[in-house]
């Protein structure tokens, strides 16, 4: 007999992984998606806790779900908010069964019987790649670790998914080739910090190993490497991105802040001056490099004088995907009971003052992209119409970027193929480019 699943998703790609490899498990037992609430017959919301507005969002989608749904369908919250934060789930909600990150495997058992299994904190599988992609056909996260052994100051992530656990190089290898095998054409490597691979078996440039063990693979695709942390960056690893075409000319180095002051109090191991010479180096040995980064505004006692340093670094070095974060006050985190909190209305203005001053810097940025060609990975049709279609080239990661939008689709040869694309104008964040 058929069921019907209702599946939500929240939070980082890693969390995504973990959602595919849910439905997987459940798609074998005879369940299939549904996206209608009153038609399911067991709930799963895959929750992020990092936030509290991330949490705020997971409640909200519960309150939704109780609301409609019917008496007799279950409900099973997974995910971070069950490694932390599962007394107040239950204290708010009727839950079935509540299964953190690290039990995921047990979510036929979740939702075949009442449980509670919170023991294990992050989940990485060494011989089991099934999974249901839920974005593109085309496009995938791998995700070769989990967890955090970093002490940054404002971060629960350590507490939520535990200490760093790293695969082996062989699963990842095996994952990475079952993907291309199943036509997967972008794949995206995932972790806290891709380049912290390996250092909890003690093995130095444990990445640099795996990424040149992938490249020994003769295939044709596009890897991306999503979140690279600063101070790990070393001019071989550059190097080794400068020297394979099929390593996309992407970072994303998340660097939260500037000013060295609030660097130092955030615990993170670097300064403005090294962070500028990274920047500069960057964009000499790979010119063509697009550079993503998430800044934070609001952290306690960050100053009008720190602040403005941010907004500098923003104008003067070009950035050309950015993040802007107000920080959260989290009980858990170090920085929870520290002095010169800031206003909240204070954290709203610079957020605002940031995000539009990153807008107004593209707008005249990204006009050096007209009359550009590129080679572009075709996605998918536009989300507000079937008349366009949605593409980008190697500087663009999927979702979280711009897009460039094409509108003569008939030239579409098929989605998820490479096609040159002439770029003629912009639209807000958007390229919008024509078919060669």
């Amino acid at each position: 007999m058929q069921k019907n699943l209702h599946f939500t998703s929240l939070g980082c790609t890693r969390n995504q992984v973990d959602s595919e490899t849910m439905i997987a498990k459940l798609f074998e037992r005879g369940y299939s998606l549904t996206n209608e609430i009153a038609k399911a017959d067991i709930f799963v919301i895959n929750t992020c806790g990092f936030l509290k507005e991330a949490r705020d969002e997971a409640f909200s989608h519960l309150d939704e779900i109780f609301a409609n749904k019917t008496k007799k369908s279950k409900v099973i919250v997974a995910g971070c908010m069950a490694n932390l934060f599962s007394n107040e789930i239950r204290d708010k909600y009727n839950i079935f069964s509540i299964i953190s990150s690290g039990n995921i495997d047990k979510i036929i058992e979740a939702a075949n019987r009442s449980i509670i299994a919170t023991d294990n904190l992050s989940y990485i599988s060494e011989t089991s790649f099934e999974r249901v992609l839920i974005n593109l056909d085309h496009l995938a996260y791998l995700k070769i670790s989990e967890g955090c052994s970093k002490k940054c100051s404002f971060c629960i992530i350590p507490k939520i998914k535990g200490k760093l656990i790293s695969r082996s190089d062989d699963s990842i290898i095996q994952e990475f080739k079952t993907l291309l095998n199943n036509n997967v054409f972008e794949i995206n490597l995932i972790a806290q910090d891709l380049l912290d691979y390996a250092k909890d078996r003690n093995e130095n440039l444990g990445f640099l190993k795996l990424l040149k063990k992938i490249l020994q693979i003769k295939e044709k695709f596009w890897l991306r490497l999503l979140y690279v942390y600063p101070d790990e960056i070393t001019d071989e690893f550059i190097d080794l991105i400068a020297s394979d075409e099929r390593i996309c000319k992407y970072l994303d180095i998340p660097l939260q802040h500037i000013s060295d002051k609030i660097l130092k109090s955030m615990r993170r191991k670097t300064s403005k001056d090294k962070i500028i010479k990274l920047f500069e180096k960057l964009k000499k040995k790979i010119p063509a490099i697009s550079i993503r980064t998430s800044l934070m505004v609001g952290y306690p006692s960050e100053t009008d004088k720190d602040f403005n340093e941010l907004l500098d670094f923003v104008e003067n070095f070009e950035i050309d995907h950015l993040a802007v974060f107000k920080y959260s006050n989290e009980k858990n985190a170090l920085s929870f009971s520290m002095q010169d909190q800031v206003d909240e209305k204070i954290k709203d203005e610079r957020f605002n003052i940031l995000t539009n001053k990153q807008f107004e810097l593209l707008q005249k940025r990204n006009k050096k992209y007209i009359g550009k060609t590129f080679d572009a990975l075709i996605d998918d049709y536009h989300s507000e119409s079937n008349l366009l279609a949605k593409a980008r080239f190697q500087g663009q990661a999927y979702s979280v970027d711009s897009n460039i939008i094409i509108n003569d689709i008939q030239k579409i040869k098929s989605f998820g193929k490479i096609q040159k694309i002439k770029i003629t104008d912009l639209s807000g964040y958007d390229l919008i480019g024509q078919l060669l």
